[in-house]
């Protein structure tokens, strides 16, 4: 068994940025536009790296952390569903072309290991040193859940986004694309192109919501190396998988009711963790339960005009 901290974080983040370096320096070396079938064999790809790797938490750390992995990889695939949601609406906003859009994605999860095992090392300690904070997550939580449902018919504006509006001012930029460049040299000076603003409007849009998937899958696991792996696999799996999200993206129209049902079930476990403890298998079935009703309901009942354009709601909730 592996017990050392410093060599478990080293080596998995070692290991990710092996396989993104392979990825991207290999496999996606060419800018290209990546197709559906493409998409959803590098989602498997994803997917069976993840399940390898909880196949050895189970060896290394047994039973019960592994049911912690994959409740807590669930919770955060469910949940960056709704984000993939968003990137193509700012995808489709700032024009990106179709090619540079992996690339955006590539570095927006470079940033996100760095971003997430911050946000993860703070929510577990935070936890641990203030009992207290577990019922302002779990408030937190329900509150969101319940938000959500309330404005499911809100659009993102991206021409009064504060972010956006404030790097267009702050940092010289060019008027078009340069093909996947994001800063070029104009008479000696560097300007950003527009993609480094979509970079930019993709971070801002995953730090948002982390702060409610990074405390839902603090409800199941309080383990940091857990949640933090667990939260990295979901996302690589599901950033591979947003191409062919892409092409279907009104399909699942019921998937926010079921994101705001998982948001409440998970924020009420929190709350109620002092006076009734909900197993992990028990969680991990209760969420995986709301998540196949939403997408069953989505595929039997198909959404009207009105409830497409209402399918990506506001961001930030």
């Amino acid at each position: 068994m592996i017990s050392d901290p410093v060599i478990l974080w080293t080596a998995f983040n070692v290991g990710v940025l092996l396989l993104l370096a392979l990825d991207l320096g290999v496999f996606h070396r060419r800018s290209h536009e990546i197709g559906i079938k493409e998409s959803l064999i590098w989602s498997a790809i994803w997917t069976a790296v993840a399940l390898a790797f909880n196949f050895a938490v189970f060896f290394w750390h047994g039973y019960d952390s592994a049911l912690e992995f994959t409740a807590g990889y669930l919770i955060e695939r469910t949940m960056s569903m709704d984000n993939l949601f968003v990137f193509l609406m700012i995808f489709t906003y700032l024009k990106v072309p179709a090619p540079q859009q992996y690339k955006v994605l590539f570095w927006g999860i470079m940033v996100a290991l760095v971003m997430r095992a911050f946000f993860i090392i703070t929510g577990v300690a935070l936890v641990e040193r203030f009992d207290w904070i577990i019922y302002v997550f779990g408030a937190f939580l329900i509150f969101t859940g319940i938000k959500m449902v309330l404005q499911k018919d809100e659009t993102i504006d991206l021409e009064q986004n504060r972010i956006l509006r404030l790097s267009r001012r702050v940092l010289p930029c060019t008027a078009c694309y340069h093909g996947d460049k994001f800063f070029v040299k104009n008479d000696g000076k560097r300007f950003a192109t527009p993609l480094f603003l979509v970079l930019v409007a993709v971070e801002i849009t995953d730090l948002i919501f982390a702060m409610d998937s990074i405390p839902a899958v603090l409800a199941i696991s309080l383990d940091p190396f857990i949640v933090y792996t667990s939260n990295i696999f979901a996302i690589l799996g599901l950033r591979a998988l947003y191409f062919a999200l892409a092409g279907c993206a009104q399909i699942f129209h019921y998937l926010n009711y079921g994101i705001s049902t998982i948001l409440i079930f998970v924020g009420g476990k929190m709350v109620i963790s002092d006076f009734y403890h909900i197993p992990v298998s028990v969680a991990l079935g209760i969420i995986a339960l709301i998540l196949f009703i939403s997408m069953v309901a989505s595929l039997t009942r198909p959404a009207r005009a009105g409830e497409k354009e209402g399918v990506i709601h506001n961001s930030e909730r």
